[in-house]
């Protein structure tokens, strides 16, 4: 998605700005002002990566920005779930507290802390190595995948159904597709794909 949007000439904002700006952090304290008033915010028109998918957030963000555009791209649950464990190796991905609220393993984590088993400031850094992992439950991530994927849908169903696209993957015109959401032109032969976890070490 990124590509896409570097592609077509977006002042693009993805995961090295989130870094930067620790807009994560920002998200899962509650502290929105601190997202909306980093000048890498204001000076992007397309944003993509974490902090974006965190669960709820497209209301946030729908109700501050009313006249933004939405896109999700699903795609099979198996293999969403196998790119993340491949993507970190079996680990759960960047600070281990953002990442059980977005997945729903809070109580999870707060009682493995409280019996001493993990080490909060280990585990919450971005690169270590993680106590927690994706491999042991992948059931629980195919639910809370498909799960995200219904309640976004029926949020812009209900309040504006014209400001969502909602794409597959797995679709050979899925490019094409989301430009005329867009309303730019796409080339019939444009096609991109980025291996996110080739290139990067992190995502929320």
């Amino acid at each position: 998605m990124g590509k896409f949007f570097q592609d077509f000439e977006f002042r693009w904002a993805g995961w090295p700005a989130d870094e930067k700006n620790k807009w994560s952090s920002s998200r899962f304290n509650g502290d929105y002002e601190a997202i909306f008033s980093s000048i890498d915010f204001k000076a992007a028109n397309a944003y993509e990566d974490s902090p974006w998918f965190a669960p709820e957030f497209y209301k946030v963000l729908y109700h501050r920005f009313p006249n933004a555009k939405f896109i999700l791209f699903t795609r099979d649950p198996d293999a969403w779930y196998q790119s993340m464990v491949k993507h970190s190796k079996g680990d759960v991905i960047g600070p281990t507290i953002n990442h059980c609220k977005v997945y729903r393993r809070e109580i999870e984590y707060y009682d493995l802390l409280d019996a001493g088993e993990i080490d909060e400031e280990n585990e919450n850094q971005i690169h270590t190595k993680k106590t927690m992992k994706l491999t042991d439950q992948p059931e629980h991530y195919k639910k809370v995948f498909h799960l995200h994927t219904t309640e976004v849908k029926a949020f812009f169903s209900k309040f504006s159904p014209e400001s969502l696209h909602v794409g597959r993957l797995e679709d050979p015109e899925k490019w094409q597709k989301l430009g005329e959401f867009l309303k730019i032109e796409v080339p019939e032969d444009y096609d991109t794909h980025e291996n996110q976890s080739r290139d990067r070490k992190h995502r929320n």
